[in-house]
């Protein structure tokens, strides 16, 4: 249904994904010190603030937004008992051959194109720093979370890698 008086909540959405990355522990700067970890050989003059000012820009993007949100509540949802099985098992056992955690994040990495596509890639392979700590930690459900962390830093790494071509 078309709702032609619709206005899409941008701030509440935002407020929504940064909420919900600080009550599951997230530091924003440790996300942005990620991708400065990644960039800087390739850009020698960036700094890690122009990371992390730069991160609060990609965390505006509606598409990554919605795929935040959904990733969020998924974890939250699976970690509550309120998802039906057999979903429910899946995503509290991260089962491998599930993929739907993968997609969603390939599309929130893919905002900045194929360069964003590469780093997550990368990222879901290595699980470098605060991404590794939510994959590896057993005490709730990061099914979603841990590659929603990767796609964000590797969109912004495509973000850099655009702004200094």
């Amino acid at each position: 249904m078309l709702n032609k008086d619709f206005k899409y909540p941008d701030t509440v959405a935002f407020d929504f994904v940064i909420d919900g990355l600080k009550k599951r522990g997230v530091d924003l700067h440790q996300l942005s010190g990620i991708a400065y970890d990644l960039q800087h050989n390739f850009v020698p003059t960036i700094t890690q603030e122009e990371c992390y000012q730069e991160l609060l820009n990609v965390l505006h993007k509606r598409e990554l937004l919605n795929n935040a949100m959904v990733a969020l509540e998924l974890d939250r949802l699976a970690e509550e008992g309120q998802i039906k099985e057999p979903l429910l098992t899946i995503i509290r056992n991260d089962s491998g051959v599930f993929g739907v955690d993968e997609a969603l994040a390939l599309q929130t990495a893919n905002i900045y194109g194929t360069i964003g596509v590469t780093n997550f890639g990368y990222l879901d392979r290595v699980k470098y720093g605060i991404i590794k700590q939510y994959d590896e930690d057993n005490d709730q459900v990061n099914t979603f979370i841990d590659d929603l962390l990767g796609a964000i830093v590797a969109a912004l790494c495509g973000k850099l890698a655009h702004k200094y071509a």
